[in-house]
């Protein structure tokens, strides 16, 4: 039993301590590629939260890891595809106001939303949520953007490429299929220049985008470097919510 991960822990722990900071992990539920489980962006990040949440744990941060919601916000195009589980912003922001209303009445002051899936957009979320509840201090961190994957990986992409399934091959090596069965994540680039450079954006058509569902070559994945990946980036987390159990709302700037 880890006391800092709430489905394992019991009241007789809970009610004796005073926790500081709720960290909630929200993935997404879609496909990756033929090679990864449709709940990738579940595992991993409540894997990640789990990491960070015992390095802080260890230096004396009173932090909760919440249950993961497992559901995101997904591309045209990926929705049709089967058990691709879709909930709108709308929804979202339903779902996310109702958990800092509970954690609010209980005198939890401090929430750290996790994210762990590209499509899932929390700033505007935290920013009317600040408006309603003025007490409450909420961060967002989202462990994919931390460090420069250029660094720890040879090919890019941001969907079950190297990265992703270096990291499932890390911490559920039993979920990943042969990478002889996955596809290459071959993406196509769009046609207008004013997407090419950023001038301006629209949601990727994902059927239109993939063949595979796969956005980034998965082939030279391997659990060593997402190990070394996963290290350092639970280590930037699990330093945060230290710094973040500490702080006084009030006085964030110096």
């Amino acid at each position: 039993m880890k006391p800092f991960i709430l489905l394992q822990t019991n009241w007789k722990q809970v009610k004796n301590e005073k926790y500081e900071v709720a960290i909630l992990p929200w993935g997404a539920t879609e496909p990756h590629n033929y090679h990864l489980p449709y709940g990738t962006d579940v595992i991993e990040t409540e894997k990640i939260a789990e990491e960070a949440a015992e390095i802080a744990w260890k230096q004396g941060a009173k932090v909760m890891v919440l249950p993961t919601i497992p559901f995101g916000v997904q591309n045209p195009g990926q929705i049709d595809l089967p058990f691709c589980m879709h909930i709108n912003p709308s929804t979202q922001i339903i779902i996310f106001r109702d958990i800092v209303t509970s954690l609010n009445r209980q005198g939890i002051k401090k929430l750290v939303i996790l994210n762990g899936h590209g499509g899932n957009d929390f700033k505007p979320m935290i920013r009317e949520l600040k408006a309603e509840f003025p007490g409450m201090l909420i961060a967002l961190v989202e462990w994919f953007k931390i460090l420069n994957p250029e660094e720890y990986f040879e090919e890019g992409g941001d969907h079950a490429g190297e990265m992703e399934t270096s990291i499932i091959m890390h911490y559920f090596p039993y979920l990943v299929r042969p990478l002889v069965e996955a596809g290459e994540g071959k993406a196509k680039s769009a046609k207008l220049d004013g997407l090419k450079n950023k001038t301006a954006w629209i949601p990727r058509q994902w059927d239109k985008v993939s063949v595979d569902t796969g956005i980034g070559n998965p082939l030279k994945a391997t659990a060593e470097k997402g190990k070394r990946y996963l290290e350092e980036t639970t280590s930037r987390i699990g330093d945060f919510l230290v710094e973040f159990t500490g702080c006084d709302a009030e006085e964030l700037y110096e």
